[in-house]
């Protein structure tokens, strides 16, 4: 607000200052919210929590109605749905959860695995896996011209695939994948087969903050060493300078997590997890930084393209 429209001392959260809009009628108001679970990318995304925050701490007149299933890890909801559950106008439905993915229309439960995936719940992720793997096919590979191979291979006609990866996947320039290239977003979603800049040629990936909101029908997600298992959950990380460093702050780690929960889920029809080898030589592409990943993903039932 400050930089674009030179108001200083802005202390509002875009939920409160949107709901102070509509709270200006003198006799009605409603407003309508959809709002997706783990999408929170960027400084400043808080999501489902800070919509309640603002009702409970602004608003409290109004009446909130809410689905019943925000207690899962990804909604972040947290303590503000314990508070608002004391509120007399709070009411829970089940109702006004929306539980079927219009994305993945083959495989309705694409987002559940990917929960799991990321939750690290090895036994929910396998069961989810085996009940969509027949229709919504996914591949673990560590070869790139293989996955790129695949993903050319499964689109029919003009269904469209694309490469993706993590804004902070810094050490995948030796596979000739550079985040820093900037995407222009239109010309990779719009140009045919025969530009360049289209998704189309497997050259340009597109990280979180250009392909979220959007789809393709293929996706090939490449992963490297910024998120890592680590046996029991996820290590998160930043390259700065010459070396990995620890992401120590709470949030940064959720947005990192929902970076990949963003690339897993944009593929209508399939994709194809490349994850590296590394480099015994390179301590920036340490094999330690991939091997469990690769075999974490490879445990949980995704089969790997030979």
């Amino acid at each position: 607000m400050q930089r674009k429209k030179n108001h200083s001392g802005f202390i509002h959260s875009e939920p409160e200052f949107l709901i102070s809009y509509m709270d200006r009628h003198e006799d009605w108001a409603a407003i309508i919210c959809l709002v997706g679970g783990g999408q929170e990318i960027n400084t400043g995304e808080a999501g489902i929590q800070a919509w309640i925050e603002a009702v409970n701490k602004s608003f409290p007149e109004w009446h909130m109605y809410i689905s019943s299933n925000l207690t899962d890890s990804e909604y972040a909801a947290g303590k503000a749905l314990e508070i608002v559950r004391q509120r007399h106008d709070t009411h829970f439905d089940d109702n006004l959860h929306l539980a079927v993915s219009m994305r993945s229309f083959r495989a309705e439960n694409v987002s559940a695995f990917v929960k799991a995936l990321l939750d690290c719940n090895k036994q929910q992720a396998r069961e989810a896996f085996s009940k969509l793997a027949a229709r919504y096919p996914i591949k673990l590979t560590r070869d790139l011209s293989l996955a790129k191979q695949w993903t050319r291979g499964r689109a029919r006609g003009t269904e469209r695939y694309g490469l993706v990866a993590s804004s902070k996947a810094q050490r995948l320039k030796p596979h000739a994948i550079d985040i820093r290239v900037d995407v222009d977003p239109v010309h990779w979603f719009l140009n045919g087969k025969a530009d360049t800049r289209s998704s189309y040629y497997l050259e340009d990936a597109a990280t979180e903050f250009q392909v979220q909101g959007l789809e393709l029908d293929w996706t090939c997600v490449t992963w490297d060493g910024d998120l890592r298992f680590n046996g029991s959950g996820w290590s998160f990380h930043d390259f700065r300078g010459d070396q990995w460093q620890n992401i120590k702050n709470s949030d940064n780690q959720v947005y990192l997590k929902n970076a990949y929960r963003v690339l897993l889920t944009r593929a209508r029809q399939g994709m194809v997890i490349f994850v590296p080898s590394g480099e015994p030589t390179d301590l920036t592409r340490s094999c330690a930084y991939y091997d469990p990943t690769f075999n974490y993903l490879s445990d949980i039932g995704i089969p790997v393209l030979k």
